[in-house]
C-alpha cells in the first residue's frame, strides 16, 4: 500500500505544473510551483485512500442515523377550502376554458384563461383568504384557543406567531382555486386541532369584519330596533300609569257604558220621583214609605249627579281624584284626548317595532348570504404518518457528505504537501495558522486546562487499573 501511495504521490509530481507562462516558457526557478492535478490522479488517489475513506464514510452514516433516529416525528394535517365565490362563478368559470380554445389555441390558453379569472375577481377573493389566515387577529385567537404559548416555550406571543407561521404553509390550487391549509406538528392530533382552528377563526373574523351593504342595514336596523324597544317601553308603562291612575280601561267603550248606564239613572230617578209623589198624596210627610221613598229620589239624584259630573270644573279636574272610583261623563272626554295620545303612540311604537322586527330578520338572512364563508372541503383529520423527517435521506445525505469531505481532504493534503515552499499563498496560509495557534491553543488558559485534563484522565486511568488488579484472583 505504501508503495502505491508513493507511486501516486511520484505521479503528482511528475505532473504539470501551473507556473507556464502564455508563451510556454517557465517563469524561472525562484518562483513558486503549483501541482496541476488531473481527474485521473485524483481518482488513483482516492482508490488508494479507499480505506480511509472507507471509514470516515461509515463514521458519517453512523453519525447521521444517529442524528436521523434522535430527531422527532412530525406530522401534517391539511385542510381544503372550496374557492370563495364559487356558486357565483361556477357557470362563468366552466365556460373558460371554451373561450380558451376559441381564442386560438395551447400558446393563448394559460393567458386568456387567467385574464378571464382575474376579470371575474375568482382570485381575489382567494388571495384575501390567505391574507386574513395570516393576519395576527386570526394567529392570536388560534394561539389563544390552543395554548401555544407554552407548547412553543415562547414568552412573547410574536415569538409564538413566529412558530406558528413556520409551521403553517398555505397554498392556493392554480387551476381549481381550492386553498389548502397544512400545518405541521409533533403530535397528530394537534395538527389537526390546528388545522380546524383556522377555519373556525376564519369565518369569526370575517363575520366581524365584514362590511357589505347589508351588514351596515343590519347594524342601523339593530341600533334602531333598540331605540324604538326603548321608546314602546316608556310609552307603555306611561300609558299603563294613566290608565291605572284615572281608571281608563278603554275611553270609547267606557264612555259608551256610562251614557247607558247614566240613561238607567236617570229612568230609575224619573220612576223613583213618581212613586214618591204618588205617596205624598196618599200619606203625610212623617210616614215611612214616604221618607223611604224619599231616600231612594236623593240617593239617586246624588248618582246621576255624580256620574254626570255636575260639581266638575272642567279647567281644574281634568284627572280623577283620590276618591273618585271611576270618572265622570264631564271628565271622559279631557281624558279620552290623552288616553287616545297614549294609546296612537303605543300602537304605533308596536307597528313600528314589528316592521323592523321584520326588516332585521331580512337584513340578517342577506347578511349570511353575502359573507364570504370558508366552506370546507376537506376537514383536517388525525395524520396516521409522519411526514418528517425523511430518515433515510438523511443517512443517504450524511454518507455522501462524509465521501466528499473526506476526498476533498485527501486532495487538499496532496496538493499542500507538494506545493512549494516558497509558494506565497502557503506562507500566508502557514502564517496565519501559527497566528491563530498562538492566541488560541498556545495561551496560558489553553495550555492550563490542558494540564488539567491530562491529570484528570490519568487519574481515572490509575483507578480503573487499580480496580482492575484488585478484582484479579
Amino acid at each position: 500500500m505504501r508503495d502505491v501511495r508513493e507511486a501516486v504521490i511520484t505521479e503528482i509530481d511528475r505532473s504539470p505544473t501551473a507556473d507556464t507562462g502564455v508563451n510556454g516558457l517557465g517563469r524561472g526557478e525562484n518562483q513558486a510551483r503549483t501541482p496541476a492535478l488531473s481527474p485521473l490522479i485524483i481518482i488513483d488517489l482516492l482508490w488508494v485512500e479507499r480505506s480511509f475513506l472507507f471509514r470516515r464514510v461509515l463514521a458519517a452514516l453512523l453519525v447521521s442515523a444517529v442524528v436521523a433516529f434522535l430527531l422527532p416525528n412530525h406530522y401534517t394535517a391539511t385542510t381544503r377550502l372550496m374557492p370563495p365565490g364559487y356558486g357565483a362563478n361556477s357557470a362563468m368559470a366552466l365556460a373558460l376554458p371554451a373561450i380558451a380554445e376559441r381564442a386560438g389555441g395551447g400558446g393563448s390558453e394559460g393567458g386568456v384563461m387567467g385574464l378571464a379569472s382575474q376579470l371575474l375577481g375568482m382570485n381575489t377573493s382567494g388571495e384575501l383568504f390567505v391574507g386574513v389566515i395570516q393576519s395576527r387577529a386570526v394567529e392570536d385567537r388560534v394561539i389563544e384557543r390552543l395554548g401555544l404559548m407554552s407548547v412553543y416555550w415562547d414568552k412573547y406571543r410574536e415569538d409564538a406567531r413566529k412558530h406558528l407561521e413556520s409551521n403553517t404553509s398555505i397554498s392556493i390550487g392554480s387551476t381549481t382555486g381550492i386553498l389548502s391549509i397544512s400545518v405541521t406538528d409533533k403530535k397528530p392530533e394537534r395538527a389537526a386541532a390546528i388545522a380546524k382552528a383556522y377555519v373556525i377563526e376564519l369565518n369569526q373574523v370575517l363575520s366581524e369584519v365584514n362590511s357589505s351593504s347589508a351588514h351596515r342595514e343590519r347594524v342601523f336596523l339593530e341600533e334602531r330596533l333598540q331605540e324604538i324597544k326603548q321608546r314602546s317601553d316608556a310609552d307603555a308603562k306611561e300609558f299603563a300609569l294613566f290608565a291605572s291612575q284615572n281608571a281608563a280601561v278603554d275611553i270609547p267603550n267606557q264612555a259608551k257604558a256610562m251614557v247607558a248606564a247614566e240613561a238607567e239613572l236617570q229612568s230609575q230617578l224619573i220612576v223613583a220621583q213618581s212613586e214618591l209623589q204618588g205617596l205624598r198624596q196618599l200619606y203625610t210627610v212623617g210616614n215611612a214609605r214616604v221618607r223611604a221613598s224619599q231616600a231612594r229620589v236623593d240617593e239617586l239624584r246624588r248618582q246621576a249627579n255624580k256620574f254626570g259630573g255636575k260639581d266638575v270644573d272642567p279647567a281644574k279636574d281634568a284627572s280623577l281624584a283620590n276618591d273618585e272610583l271611576y270618572p265622570s261623563l264631564r271628565q271622559l272626554p279631557l281624558l279620552g284626548v290623552k288616553y287616545l295620545d297614549l294609546y296612537r303612540r303605543a300602537k304605533i311604537d308596536d307597528a313600528v317595532f314589528e316592521l323592523l322586527t321584520k326588516e332585521y330578520e331580512i337584513a340578517k338572512l342577506q347578511e349570511a348570504k353575502e359573507i364570504p364563508t370558508a366552506e370546507v372541503l376537506d376537514a383536517a383529520a388525525v395524520p396516521e404518518k409522519k411526514s418528517s423527517p425523511h430518515r433515510l435521506t438523511i443517512i443517504l445525505a450524511g454518507g455522501l457528505a462524509g465521501f466528499l469531505f473526506a476526498g476533498v481532504y485527501l486532495v487538499g493534503r496532496a496538493a499542500w504537501k507538494h506545493t512549494d515552499d516558497r509558494n506565497p499563498g502557503k506562507i500566508l496560509a502557514q502564517d496565519v495558522r501559527c497566528t491563530v495557534k498562538q492566541h488560541t491553543w498556545d495561551t496560558r488558559f489553553c495550555r492550563r486546562n490542558r494540564v488539567a485534563l491530562r491529570k484528570l484522565v490519568a487519574r481515572f486511568t490509575d483507578a480503573a487499573v487499580e480496580k482492575q488488579n484488585d478484582t484479579s484472583p
